[in-house]
């Protein structure tokens, strides 16, 4: 048995496939601006590096994110809020 990678990844006819994790989630942590210190304690946290540094302030990338909340429940001034996915 040969494999293209050393890793094990899924990989298809049209090669390595790009799982949007985010399609999972039930909830969306929302980042209150007004409340943040920019601490990047959320930054830290988030287990699928789903939140990222962009011009001095902490971004949510809902592509990947599981809406796993320990963001929101790390954050030391309660700056993100955990709300319903619609639809779902």
């Amino acid at each position: 048995m040969q494999f293209k990678s050393k890793y094990i990844v899924p990989i298809g006819a049209e090669g390595i496939h790009v799982l949007n994790t985010g399609d999972w989630r039930t909830q969306r942590p929302v980042m209150n601006y007004d409340k943040c210190i920019k601490c990047g304690m959320c930054f830290l946290y988030c287990p699928v590096n789903s939140i990222n540094k962009t011009n001095g302030k902490f971004v949510i990338s809902y592509d990947y994110c599981k809406g796993c909340g320990i963001c929101a429940h790390e954050c030391p001034k309660k700056a993100i809020d955990m709300v319903p996915e619609e639809g779902k």
